[in-house]
């Protein structure tokens, strides 16, 4: 171990250090543990989600309005630009870490069944599952509240889940 005082030659403490981030990683990946994440800290990290994507799309539409010469902008090309920016925040955060911001903030880590990281596939299964859950207000989500597992619409629909991640 590089940091143990263990006094190797330059090169070989790089590669000691390389070895260490990469164990860092492969930990990071595997560390979550198999209690689902409750439905209250769910809601919390979705809410501070939700704010973040709130943040992007008035960006998004401010930058818009400029680009306009002032003129408020509409119809289906916005809309359909605002829910793409939605599907690519989820879809990248979710596949590239298992974690968004408000996951992070929360220890949550979404994960597949079989505890590995999901596909696209899923996250995108994830996303329509959870659109559906608010849908019938919020009923996918208090599923979770009759499940003994604790899953959700999108849960179930992916075939992953939200678990605490390990400290």
């Amino acid at each position: 171990m590089p940091f143990a005082g263990n006094r190797k030659s330059r090169s070989s403490s790089a590669e000691g250090l390389h070895g260490t981030a990469t164990n860092l990683l492969e930990l990071d990946q595997t560390s979550a543990t198999k209690a689902p994440a409750g439905l209250w800290h769910r809601l919390a990290a979705m809410l501070y989600d939700g704010l973040l994507v709130l943040a992007i799309w008035l960006l998004t539409l401010l930058l818009m309005v400029v680009a306009n010469g002032g003129e408020a902008v509409f119809g289906a090309p916005v809309q359909s630009l605002l829910f793409l920016e939605l599907v690519v925040f989820f879809a990248y955060f979710w596949r590239t870490g298992g974690q968004t911001a408000g996951m992070r903030a929360w220890r949550l880590r979404l994960v597949s069944d079989d505890d590995g990281p999901i596909s696209l596939n899923q996250a995108t299964l994830r996303l329509f599952g959870a659109l559906a859950a608010f849908a019938v207000f919020g009923v996918g989500y208090l599923w979770a509240l009759f499940d003994r597992q604790g899953r959700t619409w999108p849960d179930l629909l992916s075939h992953s889940r939200i678990v605490y991640q390990a400290e």
